[in-house]
């Protein structure tokens, strides 16, 4: 059985859709975000929160991975992240970063070698304790 032929295509019909033109990626700020999981924890109805989820164009993943971040802990969790590079840092920066790690770990070791200090004055007086019980008998 032959197809049925398609009516010719007029170019003068055809009309680009000017929201297609340039997509973008979602994104959600901090204070949507904890409406929306205010909103979907208060769903205990059959099919309320998929009904929240229609209305809101989301998807349960979106629920799942900002549920994720909050029990995460995250201090940033529901503020969305700036796409893009880093900014580089300069030779000042750097040099800011590699001195605070060395500091870092300079208080460190001096927090290990106060410590030991203290463990040390006190097996001394521990031991004078014991000299001191042991001449007395």
């Amino acid at each position: 059985m032959p197809m049925p032929s398609a009516p010719p295509i007029d170019a003068s019909e055809v009309v680009a859709d000017p929201s297609l033109d340039r997509r973008r990626r979602r994104s959600f700020t901090g204070e949507f975000k904890r409406r929306i999981l205010a909103q979907a924890e208060s769903c205990v109805g059959h099919g309320e929160l998929a009904a929240l989820l229609r209305r809101e164009g989301l998807y349960s993943s979106h629920l799942s991975q900002w549920r994720a971040q909050v029990a995460a802990g995250e201090v940033m969790a529901l503020t969305p992240k700036v796409a893009g590079r880093k900014p580089k840092t300069d030779a000042k920066d750097r040099r800011i970063v590699e001195l605070e790690r060395a500091n870092a770990k300079l208080a460190y070791r001096l927090d290990i070698s106060e410590r030991l200090v203290a463990l040390q004055k006190k097996a001394q007086e521990l031991m004078a304790a014991i000299a001191a019980q042991e001449s007395t008998s």
